[in-house]
């Protein structure tokens, strides 16, 4: 077996697989395996044996909705395996279910012995991360019960509850202890010449506060059939480009991941809603930031998804000041987690506002949904949502005490709090990272628009005249100051931000794509931006790198410092669009859809930096997400920008 993983998500469950169908439950790696729900793992272990021995891939777990694989008993070349085993996997909301077949490869009858070993270790997924922390959970209370048709791991943390349940047809013939705390289910099975058995077998997970038992589908195949229906159902009616089949592909493909990448939440009146997770395996989460960028690239195909994130992000604002969540009245959240430690507090990200972006994005896609359905019914639902959003980012946001909305490092949570979120994503050319408070650039685009849509808003659908001068006048000025503050004459290019005495945090980054999305530029300024963003230090042949790599703080293998992002290329691309520079637009787009057709038509959440002319595929980044909502929605906005070109 290698060390791959495989993942299979519906909704807000998702499964990782190894190359056999199985689950070690090791942690360390780039990816955990296992069946996780709500932040937590409800199978730590999944293991088949056969007669004592573990089998070995003869067709290895392939990606898709569904995971298949052949496997027989290891062995050499002069006795040909004695049986083989046809082993299919699938998850749906809050389930596991598995089908095996084995077959007799013999002429004789034969008694074949079937081993499941099972195990459900609740632990939190922020457990599992590469920086191994550790968290005290005093009070723990674990338990196994056997069952007439499998057995239920539970586990106990003063009010916390979790039920991971395992059951089979046929019943297994017995339930072993292991020593560990595992449970090992076994079947001995009497196979005809020749002839086949097989066993079905179901996991239902009950996280904490889960309110019913989930539906367990009674197969992979009516799983999987789920699935097809709701991937076709979101796809429906989407027109796709004719005249460019790889964009086509890449749209459709986009499309069935936003389908099953949608989590539930909840609205301002308690409503359920279904929103945009942020992607697997670390986010399978409502992120403001991701939903609302995700939503924005959708909004001209598939408006239900702005529709639902709005009311949940309007739900989770801030409406008082939290210190250890970095909650202000009026902020957008930025990350919601359902988990153990969040609930007791052991990590800040149960509901966590480290986002400088997020709140001027809500306002952007408020203004955006209005103008596209012409329904102005959620503007007037949320206006005093969106009054508030405003509200933080004059006041506790920095536009009117500093000019800027500004943020600081947050000790117990994220130092960077703009989309290059990582330590030391917000640079000098040179790599030093600034001190004290800092000025993104990318934010101060996002604000910009975010001020002249609400202006409309308040003119349009609020009947507040007084309101909308307001807020025009406070864009123009930001406007002004940002052109006159930013600019970097002597590149004839933005910087990427400004630190706590004003000076330019000088590394040429692709942030400067965003302003062109925004609108802040003027138009020569915007030309210029947009020009210099496609010489072959920033272009890599498959995007637009994060940084130009003539650069000391370039590597092509860093998170944001090189590597080359769909969801910030889509953003670029729709900006280049704005300018007029529909060359240029065209460029990237089509450097992007080649990415996506090299890996099957799909996006990932980032890749790395090398460049076409030196590697003739896409090089993949270690630890991006394979299925990311905004990478995902990334094809629909290069659809906007350039059409079927």
């Amino acid at each position: 077996m290698t060390d791959r993983h495989h993942l299979l998500v519906h909704g807000g469950t998702f499964a990782a697989v190894g190359d056999g169908g199985d689950i070690s439950g090791v942690r360390g790696g780039s990816s955990p395996d296992g069946l996780f729900v709500q932040d937590a793992r409800h199978l730590s272990r999944w293991q088949l044996t056969v007669d004592g021995a573990v089998p070995e891939a003869l067709t290895p777990v392939a990606d898709g909705d569904t995971a298949r694989c052949v496997l027989v008993p290891r062995g050499g070349r002069t006795e040909p395996p004695a049986y083989t085993l046809f082993r299919e996997q699938a998850v749906a909301d809050s389930a596991f279910v598995e089908a095996l077949r084995v077959t007799s490869n013999r002429p004789t009858p034969t008694t074949v012995r079937i081993a499941v070993t099972a195990d459900a270790d609740f632990t939190d997924q922020f457990e599992l991360r590469s920086d191994y922390r550790t968290y005290a959970k005093t009070g723990v209370v674990r338990q196994r019960q056997v069952l007439d048709d499998g057995v239920e791991f539970s586990y106990r943390r003063g009010e916390w509850r979790s039920r991971t349940t395992v059951t089979s047809e046929p019943a297994p013939d017995g339930v072993e202890e292991t020593g560990t705390g595992a449970r090992r289910l076994v079947w001995t099975l009497d196979l005809e010449p020749h002839g086949s058995a097989e066993l079905s077998l179901r996991v239902a997970a009950r996280p904490h506060g889960a309110a019913h038992h989930p539906r367990v589908p009674l197969s992979p195949a009516a799983a999987n059939e789920q699935l097809l229906a709701l991937e076709g159902e979101f796809a429906e009616g989407v027109p796709f480009p004719t005249g460019w089949p790889e964009l086509a592909a890449a749209c459709a493909r986009g499309l069935s991941d936003l389908a099953v990448l949608q989590v539930p939440a909840t609205g301002p009146d308690g409503e359920e809603l279904r929103v945009p997770a942020a992607g697997v395996p670390w986010f399978l989460t409502l992120l403001g930031r991701d939903a609302l960028l995700t939503s924005l690239f959708a909004l001209p195909y598939r408006p239900q998804l702005a529709a639902a994130t709005l009311p949940a992000l309007a739900a989770t604002q801030a409406t008082e000041t939290g210190a250890g969540a970095v909650a202000q009245p009026g902020k957008i959240v930025h990350e919601v987690r359902h988990g153990e430690l969040a609930h007791f507090g052991q990590v800040p990200y149960g509901r966590y506002y480290g986002s400088v972006d997020a709140t001027p994005l809500f306002l952007v896609l408020l203004g955006a949904y209005t103008e596209q359905t012409g329904d102005p019914s959620l503007a007037r639902r949320l206006e005093a949502n969106a009054r508030a959003a405003i509200g933080w980012m004059l006041d506790h946001g920095g536009l009117t005490s500093r000019g800027y909305l500004v943020y600081r490092a947050d000790g117990g949570g994220l130092a960077n709090q703009n989309w290059k979120d990582s330590p030391g994503a917000i640079c000098s050319a040179d790599g030093s990272r600034p001190s004290g408070p800092v000025m993104a650039a990318g934010a101060q685009g996002y604000a910009y628009d975010a001020l002249r849509r609400t202006a409309h808003l308040a003119r349009t659908v609020w009947d507040d005249e007084v309101y909308a001068a307001l807020l025009e006048q406070a864009a123009s000025d930001l406007r002004d100051r940002f052109q006159r503050d930013f600019w970097m004459a002597e590149h004839a290019f933005p910087a990427l931000a400004l630190d706590g005495d004003g000076h330019h945090v000088d590394a040429l980054a692709s942030d400067a794509g965003h302003l062109l999305w925004s609108g802040l530029l003027d138009k020569e300024y915007g030309e210029l931006v947009g020009r210099r963003l496609l010489e072959p230090d920033f272009f890599s042949g498959w995007g637009v790198r994060t940084l130009a790599a003539d650069q000391p703080a370039y590597h092509p293998l860093s998170y944001h410092r090189g590597s080359v992002w769909p969801h910030d290329n889509a953003l670029i691309t729709l900006g280049l669009a704005r300018y007029g520079l529909h060359d240029e637009a065209r460029t990237v787009a089509h450097a992007l859809v080649d990415a996506a057709t090299a890996a099957g038509h799909r996006l990932p959440e980032v890749l790395a930096g090398y460049g076409r002319d030196t590697h003739g595929e896409p090089v993949p980044y270690p630890h991006a997400c394979v299925r990311e909502s905004r990478s995902a929605a990334a094809p629909l906005a290069l659809l906007t920008a350039v059409g079927g070109a």
